[in-house]
């Protein structure tokens, strides 16, 4: 991808809008009411939100976006669905289009970020149809009127890989000279009972919530809990904590069968903030 480069949205129309009005208007109703100052956690570090379907999962994602403050920039890490390109991609250079307009990428921050973690590589086959990252953009362009971010899509389960980003996260975000906010895009327990996925999940936002990287790794296998995101998740809690963090807020859960009614087969959606 050269500089001029422009990645074309992959899931307008399917998982938001594809129209420029209907995908603002959904926007603004998942990020209502406006939040007064005493909702925003303004020294917020970073966040995990879903990347479902917005009628889903956008008021989970809402939830969270509606008390994080603006950031220059961002890194959204997110997982790899298709198992296409590096294990470890990040896109650095060019803008990703969606319906509300071009969000440009952060070319130096994505390069310091290589140069921090020798696993990740330029590469952008990992990104061409994964819609994990994607959801996230109309929120932050709602957000953030002037920002640029780095995407990274992530195709390895390795505790060592993941710890070894989430140190170079750290890194790349201490010595930028912005404020930057990392963002671990997943859902929660896939398709299986309402009950079952409650319970589940309560104890991979319990690791979450206590900023235990090691123990959500540890607990997603020991429970098989089907958290597609765990990768970007255990990378964030790497970097939030060498970053300084000392808590994470359980600000939304639910699943899709509040949504769709259907409780026996669902999926879990937390948002959650670090700070």
């Amino acid at each position: 991808m050269t500089p001029t480069q422009v990645r074309l949205p992959a899931v307008a129309g399917r998982f938001y809008p594809s129209e420029p009005e209907d995908l603002s208007r959904e926007v603004e109703e998942y990020v209502s009411p406006a939040p007064t100052s005493a909702e925003i956690v303004e020294n917020a570090i970073g966040c995990v939100v879903p990347h479902a379907g917005y009628t889903y999962s956008g008021h989970v994602a809402g939830a969270v976006y509606r008390r994080l403050p603006a950031r220059a920039s961002y890194i959204i890490l997110g997982p790899n669905h298709f198992g296409r390109g590096a294990p470890l991609a990040v896109v650095a250079r060019g803008a990703w289009a969606t319906p509300l307009g071009d969000a440009l990428i952060d070319s130096p921050l994505a390069r310091e970020l290589i140069q921090s973690c020798h696993l990740l590589t330029e590469d952008t086959l990992a990104h061409l149809n994964e819609h994990s990252l994607e959801v996230q953009v109309p929120f932050l362009q709602h957000l953030a009127k002037d920002f640029s971010f780095v995407p990274v899509a992530i195709g390895t389960g390795g505790y060592p890989a993941l710890e070894c980003l989430g140190h170079g996260v750290a890194k790349a975000v201490a010595e930028a000279q912005k404020r930057v906010l990392v963002i671990a895009s997943s859902d929660m327990n896939h398709y299986e009972s309402d009950y079952v996925t409650r319970l589940k999940d309560k104890k991979a936002i319990d690791k979450i919530l206590e900023l235990d990287a090691a123990g959500l790794y540890e607990v997603i296998r020991r429970e098989d809990i089907s958290m597609c995101g765990y990768g970007p998740a255990v990378a964030l809690l790497t970097a939030a904590k060498e970053l300084g963090a000392t808590k994470a807020e359980l600000i939304k859960y639910g699943t899709s069968g509040d949504v769709s009614g259907d409780r026996n087969l669902v999926v879990g959606y937390a948002g959650i903030v670090l700070s």
